[in-house]
């Protein structure tokens, strides 16, 4: 989850300001760009730097400590994003370059600020008051290492879904083929038409399923209806594009998809969990 992502979380949130303490901002120092700071916990490490990655959880509340968001105990996990220029007087981001690792901070964002460019605050805001915002550093890195632990850890992840996959194969006596991109497919019923190019709009049933044989998705259940995807262009999964263009119209086939091509290390919602690879039944039906 990025900076973003989480703001936007705070703005749904729809929790009221109640009365404030006089004394709110005692305490604090002021930035050179107007950012209200607390240091909690300085652990004398080194201090972020614009284009680093921080990992972090935080805690937005109320000025009077009346929690709007949290990453500490709601289930959300810590959020990462690159450390960048502050762009409003106020702006948390000059906070969080001046935390490294382990160490934790309070800031305080004038609500005029945050929301200075909408016609209106959100309900739980008022003008002249402000967002609490806690944080404690997990981790910081330069882009650069950032960058090189990200490949590593890709490559280890992708050696350990190859055996996960052949293992699944063997136990259930499957023969696959391997597409150069890491789809393992089967041919179930060879079709009789063309096959799937790019930029077609394809017409498929299809169910998902994870590895351990939970469903999380079909176009066969009750309600529902076969699905168009435009290979190269709709928004789904890597794997969808490539995999069903392996197929032939006519044809039905599973395909499986190593998590890099599907959800990768993000999952999807609380049916698809993170790093999951995925397995699709499919049944392509038309192709135009």
């Amino acid at each position: 989850m990025n900076r973003k992502q989480v703001f936007a979380m705070l703005l749904m949130s729809g929790i009221v300001f109640n009365s404030f303490a006089q004394n709110v901002t005692e305490g604090f120092s002021k930035s050179p760009h107007g950012l209200l700071y607390k240091i909690i916990i300085d652990a004398h490490k080194p201090k972020a730097n614009v284009g680093d990655i921080i990992k972090l959880n935080l805690l937005y509340s109320t000025q009077n400590d009346s929690v709007l968001f949290s990453t500490f105990d709601q289930g959300i996990g810590p959020v990462q994003f690159n450390v960048s220029d502050p762009t409003f007087s106020g702006d948390p981001m000059e906070g969080f370059a001046m935390l490294g690792q382990g160490d934790s901070a309070v800031f305080l964002m004038s609500t005029d600020s945050a929301y200075k460019n909408q016609d209106e605050m959100p309900p739980f805001a008022k003008k002249g008051q402000y967002i609490k915002i806690s944080v404690n550093v997990l981790s910081l890195m330069g882009k650069e290492e950032y960058d090189k632990k990200q490949k590593e850890e890709a490559a280890m992840q992708t050696e350990l879904e190859v055996k996960t996959i052949e293992d699944y194969l063997a136990k259930n006596n499957l023969k696959a083929q391997k597409d150069p991109s890491g789809i393992y497919y089967i041919v179930t019923k060879q079709g009789e038409g063309p096959r799937v190019q790019s930029g077609q709009t394809v017409t498929v049933n299809y169910t998902g399923k994870l590895m351990d044989g939970t469903v999380f998705d079909s176009s066969l259940k009750p309600g529902r209806h076969p699905y168009d995807v435009t290979i190269g262009v709709s928004q789904v999964i890597k794997g969808w594009h490539i995999g069903i263009a392996l197929l032939n119209v006519g044809s039905k086939g599973t395909i499986i998809i190593p998590s890099a091509l599907g959800y990768g290390s993000r999952g999807s919602g609380s049916q698809i969990p993170p790093n999951s690879i995925l397995i699709f039944d499919i049944d392509v039906l038309a192709a135009k």
